[in-house]
């Protein structure tokens, strides 16, 4: 073995001593060993005119941590001379990049590196003190690969990754991602160490605009004590920042309506409603259309050379299109429009070579607008406009400063503080609020309408407060300590959100009319809330009726969440490294009279324990693992539902007649009011809104694997994973359960709240208030509310081969076994379409759980992924990205029992299928997802390169894989079967082609 793979595990692993210390990981280290006697002192400098020197201790190594992104020459120097030198070291947010100096006897090839570049395939293909599981992108590779033009497209490419089966969007219209098992609302985004996260509904977060990413990091699992907030996975964004040479440049691409394969149609598939619109035709997808275009420029340099530069890029993209509404919608036809602008700004200070001062600023928002349009669904054709759609405006803007202090050679501070303010405007153009809005009429009585549905044309549902938007701020310090074998960090990591007036009320006159329809007009359609039978009226005979629905939340809530970390990266032994870190977590919840709700204050120990053994000594073969604990904070939502006095009712009647503008006439109740959640408009007291003692979320995590290389021309390796959830969160509506509990020890509840946040699948005590209002304790066991034990497991293993660029061509393959399986997908509920935390019907009444243990939604046991390029001529490159992704499981839901009833008045939502029991997966699986993207680049001489001419085809088999379908069996609690049941709700996207002109200078 030759002296530089001798050191070359001493210089990855002792050098990256100090990986874990990388502030929020928008930094890299540069670390190594240096041959006996050859060099005292190392000497950086970046493309920013920045510089350190630090000296090589007395084993020959040396660290310099916590280093902007960028390109370096490192330097040894021997009493003040330059004996070695390497240049373009590129460096790899959150890894350590290794530049070690041989003795010149042992290595005359060292000697010849002075002024040669280093480029990655000259550098070991392992990272032998990586503890965790990431995928970094590069801007190289995104410009390179065929991925559509945002952070989750690319984060996809990561092992374990899914687009999440419920088809959930994000504030600015990002399809949201699932990882490793996790709900596709658990995971935390960054920019720049910022946290990005929707605060509302964790719903995604703010991205950088695709051409300002320099590097994007995906965290899969066992990251360290410095993220927290998170059990799903990280999705950090780190941006480009200026240099002292000028670089400018942009981008147009299109994708023409022309070029794009037409959208399958969906029917019913099981049966017809009694008035069909257009034989069994559901959505006439075939008639959609869409077309997109992107400019995108950019532009950085030197505002004072060696001090201070900036970086700065904008994106606009927009989106035209048709699209054509179900048969029974009240938007038929909408012509749309969607802006999408983003801009990114950085700002990079060298105070001097020891003080750091960075500031960014960035925007992602999103406005829709459009008109709507009657359409004939028989002649397929656009009738008159209805009326606009909706103007929405989403996303917002953020700044952040971060300050970096190498206070000693072995001693870095490093402060950030950013704020973020996001929009939920939501304004109806043209609204008539003398209009009532009508659904459901594909049920109208046609005796009434002689088969034509019949409405006055409001297409909107609900009205928001055109105030209502998010507030957050993030701070973050820490202190690394490099002592020894030892690298010690500490920090804190504070965060606080505000929903401004979130929520929204029934348009109208403050109620809408639903109609329904069953053929068993002798059953109840609510039974359990008391609601009559159809035909216990003259005019319900023939099974018809009407719902009258009232709804109305709009609060103001927020949250404060706290942490403490520490962590020491301990490199044990030349070959060992230990990663040992803690975190410390608490949240807390306001409701909108700034009363806590949530308090959860006290020690959350959340450890970190990761190992990397650099097996051979060489960094060919690396054996990890990580164990680690995982805490996630209740979004805001909650508190505009539990937390508030909303107000969700149904009134069921009959009726002798439909006026010209759909609403029913001739009146008969059925029922007063009802609420299958007691959502009576009557504020709850703070104290009785949670169970006593709440505990937050928590996930543990266990990981194993290996990676080996080849002649470091092929890497291989494969992970083992579990994933297991120990507590959970989630709303609990049987309230006589606890009425009852608290009357058998001789308390009379004076009130009640619509739902109770608890710990499920665990003994819970709520406080009951009393006619004096004095508070009393009512504990429940686990089997006195009836419920199972939480369950969420996930196990996997990863496989990959790799071959990194060589300067011709680069690819990898991604093959993952996996299973999903428990009653509870976590804060959403893909297989119903539930996208927002407290919103599941998981464990609201303990029916609902029942034969509830199964595969979850976002369970896909088999996921290929095969991605890279091939530079065939310095001119022309070719890509490509494939991935096979098995189905996540289909659904049936239907009403309980074999007697078909309906015990906690939520209709078809009991896992039984006409009446037998229909766990998760029981019924079979979705559709494979197929999908292969092309990619041809063209980079002509003639231009020096700097031009480049793309055409990119998605889709190229144009498969349209159902990914979501109905599962309600029946159409109501009456026993109707649903004619939607297993209609499809969620489709892959058709071939499209897109075309690019970029320039980079």
């Amino acid at each position: 073995m030759t002296y530089r793979k001798r050191v070359l595990a001493v210089v990855i692993a002792a050098g990256l001593a100090s990986g874990g210390v990388l502030a929020q990981s928008t930094t890299g280290t540069i670390s190594g060993q240096v041959a006996p006697g050859t060099g005292d002192t190392v000497h950086i400098e970046s493309g920013t005119g920045f510089q350190r020197d630090v000296p090589v201790d007395a084993r020959g190594r040396y660290a310099i941590a916590q280093l902007p992104l960028g390109n370096y020459t490192v330097s040894l120097r021997k009493a003040g001379a330059t004996v070695q030198s390497h240049q373009n070291v590129a460096l790899r947010v959150g890894a350590a990049t290794d530049v070690s100096f041989a003795a010149p006897a042992a290595a005359s090839d060292t000697q010849n590196l002075e002024g040669v570049s280093v480029s990655a395939s000259t550098l070991p293909p392992i990272d032998v003190a990586s503890v965790d599981s990431r995928t970094v992108i590069t801007s190289q590779q995104l410009a390179k690969l065929p991925l559509g033009f945002n952070a989750e497209a690319a984060a996809r490419l990561a092992p374990g990754v899914v687009g999440n089966a419920g088809g959930f969007t994000g504030p600015t219209g990002q399809s949201l991602i699932s990882f490793g098992g996790s709900a596709a609302n658990e995971n935390a985004y960054y920019i720049n160490g910022f946290n990005t996260t929707d605060p509302l509904q964790a719903a995604g977060g703010l991205t950088l605009p695709y051409g300002s990413i320099d590097q994007q990091e995906v965290y899969t699992g066992g990251y360290s004590a410095q993220y927290g907030r998170s059990d799903g996975g990280v999705l950090n964004m780190v941006g480009k920042r200026g240099t002292n040479d000028w670089h400018f440049g942009g981008k147009l691409s299109w994708d023409p309506a022309s070029l794009r394969a037409s959208y399958d149609n969906t029917y019913y598939q099981n049966g017809l409603p009694p008035v069909p619109v257009a034989r069994n035709l559901y959505v006439p997808r075939s008639k959609n259309s869409n077309w997109n275009t992107v400019y995108d420029a950019y532009v950085g340099g030197p505002l004072i050379k060696d001090k201070l530069f900036f970086f700065a890029s904008g994106e606009w993209a927009k989106s035209e299109g048709d699209r054509l509404g179900a048969v029974t919608s009240t938007s038929p036809y909408t012509s749309y429009e969607y802006k999408m602008p983003k801009w990114y700004g950085k700002l990079d200070w060298n105070i001097s070579d020891s003080n750091i001062l960075e500031v960014t600023g960035a925007s992602n928002t999103r406005e829709t607008s459009g008109d709507i349009y009657k359409y004939d669904f028989n002649a397929l054709q656009r009738g008159d406009q209805i009326g606009h759609a909706d103007t929405i405006k989403t996303g917002g803007n953020l700044w952040t400063a971060k300050y970096t202090g190498y206070l000693t050679d072995t001693l870095t501070l490093s402060a950030q503080y950013g704020k973020m303010h996001t929009l939920n405007y939501e304004a109806p153009v043209g609204y008539n609020e003398a209009l009532t809005y009508v659904s459901g009429t594909e049920n109208q009585n046609p005796a009434f309408t002689g088969g034509t549905p019949r409405s006055a044309g409001q297409t909107v549902s609900s009205i928001y407060d055109p105030d209502q938007g998010n507030r957050s701020n993030n701070l973050r310090v820490s202190l690394a300590w490099q002592l020894g074998d030892h690298t010690i960090t500490a920090g804190i990591d504070n965060l606080k959100a505000t929903a401004e007036d979130q929520g929204a009320r029934t348009s109208g006159p403050g109620y809408s009319w639903s109609y329904g329809f069953t053929t068993l007009p002798g059953n109840s359609p609510a039974p359990s809330l008391g609601v009559a039978a159809p035909n216990s009226t003259p005019d319900g005979a023939g099974g018809y009726y009407v719902m009258k629905n009232v709804s109305s939340a709009v609060a103001t809530v927020r949250t404060t969440e706290r942490a403490q970390y520490i962590e020491d990266q301990w490199q044990a032994t030349d070959r060992l490294l230990l990663s040992l870190g803690l975190r410390n977590d608490q949240f807390t919840n306001y409701n909108s009279d700034s009363q806590p709700y949530i308090t959860q204050t006290k020690p959350q120990w959340a450890p970190r324990l990761g190992f990397s053994w650099d097996v051979e000594g060489d960094a060919s073969f690396k054996v990890y693992g990580n164990v680690g604990r995982y805490y996630l904070g209740s979004p805001l939502a909650p508190a505009l539902s539990a937390a508030a006095g909303y107000t969700s009712t149904t009134q069921y009647f009959t009726y002798s007649g439909i006026g010209a503008d759909g609403t029913p006439t001739g009146l008969t109740a059925l029922s007063g009011p009802v609420s299958a959640n007691n959502a009576f408009g009557v504020p709850p007291d703070p104290r009785t809104v949670t169970a006593k003692g709440l505990k937050s979320e928590y996930q543990d995590e266990y990981m194993l694997g290996f990676s080996k290389s080849i002649d470091n021309r092929w890497v291989y390796g494969a992970k083992l994973s579990r994933r297991v959830l120990r507590t959970g969160i989630d709303d609990f509506c049987d309230v006589d359960r606890i009425t009852n509990a608290a009357a058998a020890k001789g308390i009379t509840a004076a009130s009640v709240n619509s739902c109770y946040l608890i710990n499920p699948g665990k003994a819970n005590t709520f406080v009951v208030l009393d006619d004096a209002g004095s508070a009393h304790d009512v504990k429940l066991s686990n089997a006195e509310m009836g419920f199972p034990k939480i369950k969420r497991n996930y196990y996997a293993l990863d496989t990959f081969l790799e071959h990194p660029f060589d300067g011709t061509w680069y690819g990898r393959v991604d093959y993952t076994y996996s299973r999903s399986y428990g009653n509870t997908e976590g804060l959403t509920q893909s297989n119903v379409q539930s996208d927002g935390p407290s919103q599941s019907e998981d464990w609201d009444f303990p029916a609902l759980m029942v034969y509830s243990n199964g595969l979850q939604g976002n369970n896909h046991k088999h996921q290929l992924k095969m991605y890279g390029y091939w530079q065939i001529t310095p001119e022309w490159m070719v890509s490509g990205n494939l991935s096979l992704i098995s189905g996540s499981p289909s659904t049936c839901l239907g009403l309980f029992g074999s007697d078909n009833s309906d015990p906690a008045g939520y209709n078809s939502n009991y896992h039984f299928c006409d009446g037998r029991p229909a766990p998760p997966g029981s019924t079979g699986n979705m559709p494979w997802q197929r999908q292969l993207d092309l990619g041809l680049h063209w980079t002509p001489a003639f231009a020096d390169h700097k031009l480049g001419l793309n055409l990119d085809v998605f889709n190229v088999t144009n498969e349209q894989a159902e990914l979501s379908i109905n599962p309600h069996y029946y159409q109501d609690a009456t026993g109707t079967p649903n004619p939607l049941y297993r209609t499809p709700l969620y489709l892959q996207d058709p071939r499209y082609v897109r075309f690019s002109i970029t320039y980079d200078y």
